[in-house]
């Protein structure tokens, strides 16, 4: 389903912007519709941008003598960027507090703005797309508040490959305790 969306606002809203679509989560606002924290580059100037993407299909109903007819707004009317800010103008992301299952955090531009994500691991993912795409293009370094650093910035070579890996890792080590628990003891007389 991410990959349909990401691919739908792709086409719809950035690439006629020349720009393209690197990361985005679902988050949740008051405004009726989906609502989605989306982080964009431009193809040429290498410019870092983050979004709030709104989505909202329009389905008003209305009587025609005995028909029913329901208007529908096209896809191209349903995307729209309601906040728009440069990359470089982020000067902190706080994740308010390390030790709850929290899907809030702060941007911190100018003002701040509350972001409440769908869940606690996207909140994390994004932010960890965030520090990778900052990585990737040499960019200024981000400062990152109250978030538990073993999730975003990987320590070993295991954790650098992403959660898959990471779990994959934590099964085998699991196995092995299970294997090695089942085997016998040789007792000395």
């Amino acid at each position: 389903m991410s990959s349909l969306l990401r691919e739908e606002m792709q086409r719809v809203l950035f690439r006629p912007a020349k720009q393209r679509l690197m990361e985005f989560i679902e988050i949740e606002e008051p405004e009726i519709g989906r609502h989605f924290l989306c982080v964009s580059i431009a193809n040429r100037k290498r410019l870092v941008q983050l979004s709030i993407v709104r989505c909202q299909m329009a389905q008003t109903s209305f009587k025609s003598g005995s028909k029913s007819q329901t208007k529908r707004s096209s896809i191209h009317q349903c995307y729209r960027r309601t906040e728009i800010w440069s990359l470089k103008d982020l000067t902190l992301i706080d994740g308010r507090d390390p030790d709850v299952d929290d899907p809030y955090f702060l941007l911190h531009f100018d003002k701040v703005r509350t972001v409440r994500a769908v869940s606690c691991s996207a909140k994390y993912a994004f932010v960890r797309a965030l520090v990778a795409l900052i990585e990737q293009h040499g960019q200024m370094s981000i400062n990152l508040d109250n978030f538990d650093l073993a999730y975003i910035k990987p320590t070993s070579f295991y954790s650098n490959r992403g959660d898959c890996m990471v779990l994959s890792h934590i099964c085998f080590i699991a196995f092995n305790l299970v294997c090695l628990s089942m085997c016998p003891v040789p007792l000395e007389a």
